[in-house]
């Protein structure tokens, strides 16, 4: 993020909200190929008999791809282009998820969710530059709450359009989604998005590209075959002996070359580590829940897909009210009491899925999920701050992409630690019901609930009901180990935060950062726009 960007020509000056209209296009494809394949595991279990491992994987190689190239990609549109990398990434994903609807194996569909994440991470970092270079600094805080905004309604749509699709087309439908933006946004782009580039741009770092993304892979990939494989097994334990070593290779690497990836002596400053560590675990509670409630819903308590999707909405209904009054309880209680307090409200809502059952009210799942949305909401904001104020302004576009960074890299652990945890408890849970089965059937029972329930419609009746409240019983159990883990993650989080994140994020906490950068930041996790522009005045 250029702190100082050139001012824009006549013609892109009288353009900008033209251009803003593509960059909120572009963020909305973005969001959507993130949120709409949820409510279309069940089906994926059914039709393409996904393994549990195999959900997991499909939801978590989107968000994983999309961590591991953010750092890179956006130094490539600073350097080369913004508005190239911008329309390049349009290309990929469309690729992607063309090819994603044609796909008939598992293999094939998480492939091509690996290049839709490669699409994304070239589409979000330019989107941001390019808006801050055609906003003049008076407009430019409006120009940013509304591209923010878009997340919200991405969060929603997403889901919602999928169910939709799901009721009327096949399962690959839901990959066409985003076929007629991506068409739109590339027209439009080529007409009203602007050249730019950063001519003083820091060389690229592809062994550091290279080594994170391997160590992140290496990392989450022994996270979701553990439970299959064993917690014990050579290959779980080998996927987690390279991920770190070729993690620690990665540090050494950035802490040798004079133009890192990523700078590692910021993890030295307590408001970058401890910002950057609590923003992983929000996101990683909050997906790894959306993805374990997304089965529960369908599975346990028989919703459809669009009957699913509807019941996420809620999500995006407490971030809008509880967000905005986060700048304010800062203020007042500072910047280490609002995220600790986020933290303990999102401790007590997993703690409360402890009391989800086989018959449990949809009210019942909503009352979970306001402290742990409205604790995200509430943590969020003073963490993107936190990041931020541990970053001088040469290197504002470093501390965004850490930023949004540690989303995604949450979000992929959340379906891999949690979805894992809930995993193997439910595996070890169904030994009593499957003596009777053949090895086939008793290896299908095993890798999932979907699978389980499948067994279950071939058998007589009576056994096959047994078999599936067996296995229901199973499932939520691991739901609830998932949810004590999570809770207590959290709780420990809140201890730290409270005891060294800084309570006002000033000058004297760490480098100088420029006010209109911190504004912008905060902008993007959902501050009140009268508040930034409050920052940025």
């Amino acid at each position: 993020m250029d702190a100082t960007p050139a001012p824009a020509s006549s013609t892109e000056f009288d353009r900008r909200w033209w251009t803003l209209a593509v960059l909120c296009l572009s963020l909305l494809i973005v969001f959507v190929g993130n949120s709409s394949l949820n409510v279309t595991l069940p089906t994926l279990a059914r039709v393409l008999h996904a393994s549990g491992a195999q959900l997991q994987w499909v939801v978590a190689i989107y968000s994983l791809v999309f961590a591991g190239l953010l750092f890179s990609t956006g130094s490539m549109g600073d350097r080369y282009g913004r508005k190239g990398a911008l329309q390049l990434g349009f290309v990929l994903f469309l690729a992607g998820a063309g090819l994603a609807s044609a796909s008939h194996a598992m293999w094939q569909l998480i492939a091509c969710r690996a290049v839709m994440g490669a699409g994304a991470a070239l589409i979000m970092p330019s989107t941001l530059s390019i808006l801050i270079n055609v906003f003049p600094a008076h407009e430019r805080p409006k120009a940013i709450a509304i591209w923010a905004s878009v997340t919200g309604a991405a969060g929603a749509l997403g889901p919602i359009a999928s169910g939709l699709l799901l009721a009327h087309f096949w399962w690959g439908s839901v990959f066409l989604i985003n076929v007629p933006l991506i068409l739109v946004a590339l027209i439009g782009g080529r007409f009203f998005v602007p050249k730019s580039r950063d001519h003083e741009q820091a060389p690229l770092d592809p062994v550091g590209a290279v080594l994170s993304t391997i160590g992140i892979v290496a990392l989450v990939y022994g996270l979701i075959q553990a439970p299959s494989s064993g917690w014990l097994s050579g290959a779980t334990l080998g996927s987690f002996a390279a991920a770190v070593a070729v993690l620690a290779a990665f540090v050494a690497w950035e802490l040798r070359i004079e133009h890192p990836t990523l700078e590692i002596r910021y993890f030295l400053n307590r408001a970058f580590s401890i910002g950057t560590g609590g923003m992983i675990l929000v996101f990683l509670a909050l997906y790894g829940v959306i993805f374990l409630l997304t089965l529960y819903f369908q599975l346990v308590l028989g919703y459809s897909a669009l009957s699913t999707a509807v019941r996420f909405v809620p999500i995006a209904l407490i971030m809008i009210v509880v967000a905005p009054q986060t700048p304010r309880l800062t203020a007042r209680f500072g910047a280490h009491r609002a995220v600790g307090t986020g933290m303990v409200l999102v401790a007590a809502g997993l703690l409360a899925l402890l009391g989800l059952g086989l018959h449990t009210s949809y009210l019942y799942v909503v009352a979970c999920l306001v402290p742990i949305v409205g604790g995200m909401a509430l943590s969020i904001s003073p963490m993107t701050a936190s990041i931020m104020s541990a970053v001088p302004p040469r290197r504002a576009g470093a501390g965004s992409a850490m930023n949004d960074t540690t989303r995604e890299l949450g979000a992929a652990l959340g379906v891999a630690v949690l979805g894992s945890l809930a995993a193997s408890r439910y595996a070890s849970g169904l030994h009593g019901p499957l003596h009777a089965l053949a090895p086939a059937a008793q290896a299908t029972a095993q890798s999932s609930l979907a699978g389980a329930l499948q067994v279950a419609g071939s058998l007589p009746r009576a056994a096959g009901v047994v078999l599936a409240r067996n296995a229901d019983l199973a499932f939520v159990d691991g739901f609830h180990l998932a949810g004590v883990v999570g809770a207590v993650l959290a709780a420990v989080s809140a201890v730290i935060v409270v005891r060294y994140l800084p309570r006002r994020l000033t000058h004297s906490d760490a480098p100088p950062i420029d006010l209109e950068e911190l504004a912008l930041a905060a902008l993007i996790s959902g501050y009140a726009e009268d508040e930034a522009e409050a920052l940025a005045g």
